[in-house]
């Protein structure tokens, strides 16, 4: 399954909707990312799984990559 991981970049940083970020992980679930992004020295503010249309959504865009972590 792919996930959809919206974050900051700063561990202690205040979410704020300009500056949350996306990445894209293909894992088994929801866990399992939050397992593999442990040390990666992100605020993970949500994490979504992407159905097959929200996925074929998303991969039109430019920025769409999955990351291997």
């Amino acid at each position: 399954m792919i996930y959809k991981v919206l974050y900051q970049e700063l561990p202690n940083e205040v979410p704020v909707r300009e500056r949350t970020k996306s990445m894209y992980v293909e894992a088994e679930s929801e866990r399992s990312v939050r397992e593999k992004l442990a040390n990666s020295g992100i605020n993970i503010e949500f994490i979504q799984v992407l159905d097959e249309d929200h996925l074929n959504y998303e991969q039109q865009s430019e920025d769409f990559k999955v990351e291997n972590v």
